[in-house]
């Protein structure tokens, strides 16, 4: 069995360049929230930051005229040596502090061949969540026409033992310390530690025995399926162009990202809420009633999940589930109603806070759900293969990972 999860070498960005500018929230947050990009914005200023070589979700629409400046910076940062190599065939072992509390992680690269998009895959690295199609290309279009790769992908490993992420931070005085920063709009703290040569050694020992001992599912993606994915797609399409020797070590094969302990106790499960925009919250939610009464549902009064609107905020239970998941209904609801509606757009919102403030509104409607036990994910992923789409968050928004290690995808 090949290992999956590799050491790479990682670019940061150099002493003179590293600020709390550099990092910035994960492109997939505050979609609807446009404000705050621009908030970001203005705080970033002139100095160099990873939001010059992202494309916020916001924005995607404007993708033809945002990715030409972002591939020029990214080949500015790298002409300037405003980033550089400073971890050579390692990892970087993190360390984030949010209000819950200190998560810890190990940023790496993923080999793409062990990674598989598909709901019945049997490969070692799976997604969470089923994959849009639609949302896959824009993602590509990006990574086709980049340098360099900067991840917001957070990967999973069920270890409840700590044999791995846990022993590397426990040595964590033994190691070279790279950035010490703090994360701006309420981020928290981040800091990352280079792990190289003999510990470089063990952790991929390690890595690869708990591989090997999982005899199936090894690593599932908790944040960033779609990026994932997208990375995924074009892999495979430039493997096509590759020889069989180039394909083997090709930079592209490979993606950076983060894997992090489902024991963590700062990891929490979030739920992540639905917000209908341009249709009266009443006429949604008659809607739905008459979808789940059609599928031999019914909505009775509870806390299961709420929905909000601008006079409306009711708390509901679903019987006749047989077994299936709330949110499974809602989204399922949801795609349908979009479909007879498209004059309706539905953003899937972290935080209840920010989900509660665009449901109420005027023409929104909110559907405010309760998360998954995070200890079923990985038995539901080995039975069933993917979770409904947007089933969990790991956090908040604003506890998401936050940019920082980045690594060459070209020659």
């Amino acid at each position: 069995m090949a290992p999956c999860f590799l050491s790479a070498n990682i670019l940061l960005p150099s002493y003179g360049a590293m600020s709390d500018a550099w990092p910035v929230v994960a492109c997939d947050q505050y979609v609807s929230q446009p404000e705050y990009w621009e908030e970001v914005n203005d705080l970033v200023g002139d100095k160099p930051s990873s939001l010059r070589v992202i494309l916020p979700e916001a924005y995607l629409s404007e993708r033809s005229e945002r990715i030409p400046p972002m591939r020029e910076a990214m080949e500015n940062y790298l002409s300037s040596s405003i980033l550089t190599e400073q971890v050579k065939q390692g990892f970087v072992l993190v360390e984030r502090t949010t209000e819950a509390g200190v998560r810890i992680g190990l940023v790496g690269m993923v080999d793409l061949e062990s990674y598989g998009i598909e709901a019945d895959s049997k490969l070692p690295i799976r997604a969470t969540e089923g994959i849009v199609p639609s949302r896959v290309p824009p993602r590509v279009d990006v990574r086709r026409q980049a340098p360099l790769e900067i991840p917001h992908i957070m990967l999973l490993i069920d270890d409840a033992k700590g044999r791995l992420i846990e022993t590397v931070y426990a040595q964590r005085g033994h190691l070279r310390q790279l950035y010490d920063t703090a994360l701006m709009k309420n981020g928290g703290h981040l800091r990352g530690y280079a792990v190289e040569g003999d510990a470089a050694e063990t952790v991929c020992r390690t890595l690869m025995d708990m591989q090997n001992q999982s005899k199936g599912l090894f690593l599932a993606v908790g944040d960033g399926n779609h990026s994932l994915a997208a990375a995924k797609t074009y892999w495979e399409e430039r493997k096509e162009t590759l020889s069989a020797e180039e394909a083997m070590h090709h930079p592209a094969r490979y993606a950076l990202a983060e894997i992090v302990n489902l024991h963590c106790p700062a990891l929490k499960f979030e739920p992540i809420h639905r917000v209908v925009f341009h249709m009266n919250a009443q006429k949604v939610l008659m809607a739905f009633e008459e979808y789940a009464t059609s599928r031999g549902m019914a909505l009775l009064p509870g806390a299961d999940f709420y929905v909000v609107g601008k006079e409306l905020e009711t708390g509901f239970s679903i019987s006749g589930l047989n077994g299936r998941l709330i949110v499974e209904i809602v989204q399922d609801f949801l795609s349908s109603y979009e479909e007879k509606n498209p004059q309706i757009a539905v953003d899937y919102i972290h935080g209840e806070k920010d989900a509660l403030s665009l449901a109420r509104k005027p023409e929104c409607c909110g559907f405010l759900l309760k998360s998954i036990d995070k200890r079923d994910l990985f038995p539901a992923i080995e039975a069933g293969g993917v979770l409904p789409r947007k089933t969990f968050s790991m956090g908040e928004a604003s506890e998401k990972r936050y940019y920082m290690e980045c690594r060459k995808i070209a020659y």
